[in-house]
């Protein structure tokens, strides 16, 4: 008790403030420049939509209209960016193996406008026939389904990888 008597009196001496919570996080004097700091800790690992980096952030243990504020300060700033994010998104799904339709379903539980994902994805462009074809082949190598039980098993493989029917159709096609 005495010892806290000497501390308090340090404290007011020289204009600093005593620390009221005792979280193992430490207290949160600053929540909105703690938001930032936590947000910008997200985006310099990669690209994040603003539904995700709010639910990181929630998760987290800060307050959602805080959090509001912190993300269209950073939006308008440029450094948390939509049509960026679906960009790269786009890329790295589709370096690894998932076809578009996939893919638009993934950006659509991110939060991202169906018109800005329309925009980006071409679904109908001819390089997504070349990547069902390297998927189909590096899964089953250059083996050719010999009956229906094996061609449904391909089939339903690149369905799963988010290719559309039309796409599986000419894959299956161009191969026979």
């Amino acid at each position: 008790m005495f010892y806290r008597r000497i501390q308090d009196h340090k404290f007011r001496q020289y204009g600093h403030q005593r620390r009221t919570c005792r979280s193992k996080r430490g207290c949160r004097l600053n929540p909105l420049a703690d938001i930032r700091r936590a947000a910008l800790d997200y985006l310099a690992r990669r690209e994040h939509s603003e539904l995700e980096l709010s639910r990181k952030l929630r998760a987290k243990g800060f307050e959602a209209a805080d959090i509001q504020g912190v993300l269209s300060t950073l939006s308008n700033e440029g450094l948390l960016n939509h049509t960026r994010f679906v960009e790269n998104y786009i890329h790295y799904r589709r370096n690894r193996g998932y076809g578009p339709v996939r893919i638009r379903a993934e950006l659509l539980e991110r939060g991202i406008a169906e018109n800005l994902i329309v925009a980006q994805l071409n679904i109908a462009d001819n390089t997504w026939l070349d990547l069902g074809r390297e998927v189909r082949t590096k899964r089953f190598k250059s083996v050719l389904p010999l009956d229906f039980k094996q061609r449904a098993q391909q089939m339903r493989f690149l369905h799963y990888r988010g290719f559309t029917r039309d796409q599986i159709d000419i894959i299956f096609h161009s191969d026979d």
